[in-house]
């Protein structure tokens, strides 16, 4: 009920509501191998689907001004949460006094993290301007961030991706491309 009233507030760009989560996304490479045909039939070819890694996934989404972001990750540690958070902090909302953060219950989504990768002084600076609201446990489906991955999901990531350069290409034309359409999550 505490995230439901959160997200019923009107908008206020200075403590705007952020919705957060994360996803990984496996890479893969076809490899395609000819098949034995009788002689006069056309050439024919199978494929398998060779996993090479997988990256992570941070999106958050600002569900009232139609805004999100997606960065494209090796790992999903402390130090990867707290650099993407400190990006949309200081590059996207710098004159936010209060940034209303809903999050899961993963380990890594705390000021701790924050202490854990920059010096104190920073990390106090960073989580000072965050209220941190956590959906209950088997209630992450609360967190407005899980639609947004749904429709990136259908959008973008149904295809497969050779690599993570190439992965972060689309998911920055996709999250780009919407928000230049804006649309809002109600």
């Amino acid at each position: 009920e505490a995230l439901l009233d959160l997200y019923q507030r009107p908008y206020n760009p200075l403590e705007p509501v952020l919705c957060m989560d994360e996803s990984l996304k496996e890479l893969q490479i076809a490899t395609y191998f000819p098949l034995q045909t009788r002689p006069g039939r056309p050439a024919r070819f199978d494929y398998l689907y060779k996993p090479v890694g997988a990256s992570s996934l941070l999106l958050c989404v600002e569900p009232l001004r139609g805004w999100r972001y997606v960065q494209v990750r090796d790992h999903r540690k402390f130090e990867d949460w707290a650099y993407f958070m400190r990006q949309v902090l200081t590059d996207f909302y710098p004159h936010a006094t209060t940034i209303h953060l809903v999050v899961d219950n993963l380990n890594i989504h705390s000021p701790a993290a924050f202490y854990h990768t920059f010096p104190a002084d920073e990390a106090k600076r960073l989580v000072d301007r965050l209220t941190f609201h956590y959906t209950p446990v088997h209630g992450s489906w609360l967190n407005m961030a899980e639609i947004e991955f749904g429709v990136l999901k259908r959008q973008c990531l149904s295809q497969r991706f050779p690599s993570r350069p190439l992965l972060g290409s689309a998911v920055q034309a996709w999250f780009e491309a919407r928000n230049a359409f804006a649309p809002k999550i109600n």
